[in-house]
């Protein structure tokens, strides 16, 4: 079994999350989104990312709004809408049972 691609795995398992945990801090540019999840070591490359926020926004779970750039062209700023935070406090729940479940495995 390849240790690597397990590890994959379980990141694109979390990412939808995280993205919508990032959100929930504030409006966020791609670029932002992109730096916090590398800074949190998921590591995850634009053509990733864009797929998925355009999923989230089609669920209703964010919107957008075009915002003016000082240093180039105007920048797509994404924010949780009240379904994507409704959604979020759901996940949120699952995780914690998830955590739960699994430490009393491991802890057996």
């Amino acid at each position: 079994m390849n240790l690597e691609n397990v590890k994959a795995q379980m990141r694109k398992g979390v990412l939808e999350f995280c993205i919508l945990s990032i959100l929930s801090k504030g409006d966020a540019y791609a670029s932002d989104i992109l730096k916090k999840l590398k800074e949190s070591d998921l590591i995850i490359v634009e053509g990733t990312l864009y797929p998925l926020l355009t999923r989230q926004k089609n669920m209703g779970l964010l919107s957008y709004r075009w915002e003016e750039s000082t240093q180039g062209p105007p920048r797509k700023y994404y924010a949780l809408t009240e379904k994507g935070r409704d959604f979020l406090a759901s996940l949120d729940n699952t995780w914690k049972e998830l955590v739960d479940a699994v430490a009393s495995i491991r802890h057996e």
